[in-house]
């Protein structure tokens, strides 16, 4: 105890300098009579403590200890300060330089001067949240050393690749096979791995099932990171094969070429080797992807994209628009209804194509308040036209994700309800290439439909997965023939009477048949010719909206 007394601060320092560098925890001396601490430099590169060395301990804790947690701090070091106790022992936390909490346990030992009074606390902190080194599972190291070797070597120009690899559906083996077996899984492909290194090659353990290889060496990065994939790859199936089958599993890979990136820190990294993987798993599995930048670019727009759909929903789906287009009567020569299209734009984005934005509302579930919203926008002018004209009705498309996952018959018939609208006065649009995954759920969506005195129609028949046993199990009111379909027969003699055919053959079954996409007399005379019960195309108007379709159509058809 006497000769940790006459250790001098300026000493203490001096040993923390030396040993810091072979230290992940810091060590600390607070000289308690003096108010002075010291602490090992490599702590102020991770939390925002005023030096080395500093003084006014109290009121400068407060600048980097999480304020939850200052208390907790204080009242420890009270019972020092008063000699009640000579240990320091306590886990709280800490802010890094991000101002995001760090767990830390905080261990020192209080001497005493010749009076018996405490003097200095020694100890040490380490971060008990911060991630392991290596794992013992798969016996790889973990990310928090490919992070250490990568934020050593940077500010270097760095070539070679890294090779992110993923086991394909690993939460479905642990699930069918089992905790035990899935480590064996991971064991075994990482030592396929490293079978396949050579030297200059690491492999690291990320998360659960994916790894990581990195290659600093000067070649063709790209390359080389494929014929690595290729070969782990096949020491996996030689596994598989031997282990007779009893789990059958596969792997993708991202490649990231190091000398096709810019900002070659650690996060980006990191960031751009993952999207590569997702890249290859979103295409199917059991493959490589070779990062390109404008797939990432895309991967941004998409996700901007994305969080202004979000943005629009939270703010009463603000930049959508509903637009209408005219549907025709051509044997009447009359309007009696339009097809609701849904539109949408931001200042930062622009006009968004429905191609692209309609299928991220499928994706992200969002489709089913904005279907709500929109059929409300429908229903809305339906009633208003039908002052107007008695018989219109409204076209409205209806997402299969609609259907499956929320109880869109119940808001239909309540903004049915809402509108006092007649039966006849709404027919749904459903795409027959969203029956497949459940086709019993979706005739007995018709049904009900039918049931409730709202009209059906096939939307897109003939293109797809067209398939005639659909006509008889959801029994629609009208089949839609796409424009791709429709500019095929105009072209076509074969697929004219293709087409002509299918025309004989829905109104000698009782349905009503639309053809969409005519654009020129020349066309609506040459399809006219066919017999089809109603026409929608620009011959006769383009979607716009209800104002200019109140303008442009309505009046002109208005009941005198």
């Amino acid at each position: 105890m006497e000769k940790r007394e006459r250790i001098s601060l300026d000493h203490f320092q001096y040993l923390t300098e030396i040993l810091d560098p072979s230290m992940d925890d810091y060590l600390f001396i607070y000289d308690l009579q003096n108010d002075l601490y010291c602490i090992s430099p490599s702590a102020l590169d991770r939390f925002p403590i005023p030096g080395c060395q500093f003084s006014d301990v109290a009121g400068n804790c407060e600048k980097f200890v999480y304020p939850a947690d200052v208390k907790t701090l204080q009242d420890d070091l009270a019972q020092i300060f008063n000699n009640e106790k000579s240990v320091h022992d306590i886990e709280y936390r800490w802010m890094d330089r991000e101002g995001n909490p760090v767990w830390i346990n905080c261990r020192g030992e209080v001497t005493h001067d010749e009076q018996g009074k405490p003097q200095f606390l020694v100890g040490c902190i380490n971060e008990i949240g911060l991630k392991q080194r290596a794992d013992n599972t798969s016996g790889a190291m973990r990310e928090t050393t490919l992070q250490r070797e990568l934020e050593k070597r940077q500010g270097e120009r760095l070539s070679g690749y890294i090779l992110r690899i993923g086991i394909d559906n690993f939460k479905e083996i642990n699930e069918n096979w089992g905790i035990d077996y899935g480590d064996m899984i991971l064991r075994r492909t990482a030592e396929c791995i490293g079978e396949m290194l050579e030297n200059g090659q690491k492999f690291y353990r990320i998360v659960s099932d994916e790894f990581i290889v990195l290659n600093t060496a000067k070649g063709e990065g790209d390359v080389e990171a494929v014929k690595l994939y290729k070969k782990i790859r096949a020491a996996i199936d030689s596994f598989i094969a031997d282990n007779h089958y009893e789990a059958f599993y596969t792997i993708s890979a991202g490649v990231l070429d190091l000398t096709k990136v810019n900002k070659q820190n650690y996060a980006t990294l990191m960031k751009l080797s993952e999207f590569a993987l997702n890249e290859a798993k979103n295409r199917g599995k059991n493959q490589h992807y070779i990062y390109e930048l404008s797939d990432y670019r895309m991967f941004q727009y998409r996700r901007r994209l994305i969080e202004a759909l979000r943005h629009a929903v939270n703010n009463r789906c603000e930049g959508f628009e509903a637009y209408y287009q005219p549907i025709v009567d051509i044997g009447k020569q009359k309007l009696i209804g339009a097809e609701t299209l849904l539109r949408f734009q931001t200042e930062e984005l622009g006009r968004i194509p429905p191609t692209e934005f309609i299928p991220l509302l499928e994706e992200t579930g969002l489709i089913i308040p904005v279907g709500r919203w929109v059929m409300e926008q429908a229903l809305k002018a339906c009633h208003k036209i039908q002052e107007k004209i008695p018989d219109f009705r409204v076209s409205v498309n209806l997402s299969y994700i609609q259907v499956l996952k929320s109880d869109v018959l119940s808001v239909i018939l309540e903004l049915i309800g809402a509108y006092r609208l007649k039966p006849g006065s709404l027919m749904i649009e459903l795409t027959e290439s969203g029956f497949l995954e459940s086709n019993a759920r979706f005739i007995k969506f018709c049904d009900e439909l039918r049931a409730n005195g709202i009209l059906l129609a096939l939307d897109d028949f003939g293109t797809g997965y067209s398939n005639f046993h659909y006509l008889y199990n959801l029994n629609p009111d009208t089949i839609k023939i796409d424009r791709s379909f429709t500019l095929e027969a105009l072209n076509n003699p074969q697929e004219y009477n293709l087409l002509r055919h299918m025309v004989e053959m829905t109104h000698s079954i009782d349905l009503k048949l639309c053809i969409e996409g005519i654009e020129t007399d020349q066309e609506l005379e040459k399809i006219s010719a066919m017999d089809p019960d109603y026409i929608q195309g620009y011959v006769f108007g383009k979607p716009c909206s209800y104002e200019q379709f109140v303008e442009q159509h309505v009046r002109e058809n208005a009941a005198v």
